[in-house]
């Protein structure tokens, strides 16, 4: 395992909100009451997940005694909140045979995720991912050239999960991976949306250590142009497509996507429709470790759009689900009640701008 190249993970969604965002009265075709939605089925998550070490809270890799061992992978992680807010859902992916891979497949498994599609590889490790928390934010250190999950290739959209499914959902680490994981990201997005059997949601999910220099701009952009929801996050636009880009601009960036999900960090997100847009600032949240944020949101979401609700409430659980992921040391934190979660998506907007997640 020789290419450990650190980069700071942007999924930080940290921040307490500055402003409750004011969105136009709701009309007939506001998109907060009319957004497009995907079929209503199963979604399967589609990409690599790496065994994980971590120090604890507080601690840097330099002057940690233990390291704790957990699972990393941004499209587990989407599936296994999605399981959480009750969505069938699988993973597909690929891990090797040693006991890193073992211990992956039975913690996405655990969740009550299908895993029955991930393929054992008898010849390619499991990847592997340090945890270098910092001042600074979170750095990672990778170990995954060669990995299991860096072999996939298109053959693979030709399972029977992904005919049968409603979603499928891909980020922008897969295509960095190699270039048959590149090709496989393609072919799912090659056809144009109005004559996939599903739809596709596509999170840029910029990892730029996995990027040779000056090529993730131009390909993540083609990417989740193509797609039918994509998510991408202010502070990556910004550092993908330009540094003074606010949320409208990226839309005008990428015009296709039938929704499109702007996060601007702890401040809010913003989802565009073709009717406009809905903004729906987030929560005050005590953080642990932000890691993981930015996928729970994308779950909450797709989990609130697929359930047919409006998008405001779709943003809102976005929120509540991101929280979850704040609050704890590893990837995946427990939901709050469904109680909780009926009350929260209730509640009056000012009051909503006003509640913290304890």
């Amino acid at each position: 395992m020789n290419d450990a190249r650190p980069a700071p993970e942007r999924d930080d969604d940290t921040s307490v909100p500055r402003t409750c965002v004011r969105r136009r009265e709701k009309t007939a075709a506001d998109p907060a009451t009319s957004p497009w939605r995907p079929p209503r089925g199963p979604v399967v998550c589609l990409g690599e997940t790496m065994a994980s070490l971590a120090p604890a809270p507080s601690h840097a890799l330099d002057d940690a005694d233990s390291l704790r061992l957990a699972v990393a992978g941004a499209e587990s992680n989407v599936a296994m909140y999605l399981a959480d807010h009750g969505l069938p859902v699988s993973w597909l992916s690929a891990v090797g045979d040693d006991a890193l891979g073992r211990r992956v497949r039975s913690a996405v498994a655990r969740a009550g995720v299908d895993v029955s599609g991930v393929r054992t590889d008898p010849a390619r490790p499991t990847g592997l991912l340090l945890k270098d928390p910092g001042a600074s934010g979170t750095r990672v250190h990778y170990y995954r050239a060669g990995s299991a999950a860096s072999a996939l290739g298109p053959g693979l959209l030709d399972d029977e999960r992904i005919r049968g499914a409603a979603l499928l959902h891909l980020t922008g680490v897969t295509p960095a991976l190699s270039p048959s994981c590149r090709a496989l990201v393609e072919r799912a997005l090659h056809t144009p949306p109005e004559r996939r059997a599903h739809a596709v949601s596509f999170d840029v999910n910029h990892r730029p250590a996995l990027w040779p220099p000056d090529t993730a701009a131009t390909v993540l952009r083609e990417l989740a142009d193509r797609a039918d929801i994509a998510f991408v996050g202010l502070d990556e636009a910004q550092d993908l497509w330009g540094a003074d880009l606010d949320a409208t601009d990226v839309r005008r960036l990428l015009s296709r996507p039938r929704v499109l999900v702007v996060k601007d960090g702890g401040r809010g997100a913003t989802a565009f429709t073709e009717h406009g847009a809905c903004t729906v600032p987030a929560l005050a949240t005590e953080v642990v470790e932000p890691v993981g944020a930015g996928d729970a949101f994308a779950a909450g979401f797709l989990a609130g759009l697929c359930g047919g609700t409006d998008l405001t409430r779709a943003l809102r659980l976005g929120h509540l689900t991101a929280a979850s992921a704040l609050k704890v040391v590893g990837d995946h934190g427990p939901l709050p009640d469904e109680g909780t979660v009926a009350a929260m998506l209730a509640l009056a907007e000012q009051d909503w701008c006003q509640a913290p997640m304890s």
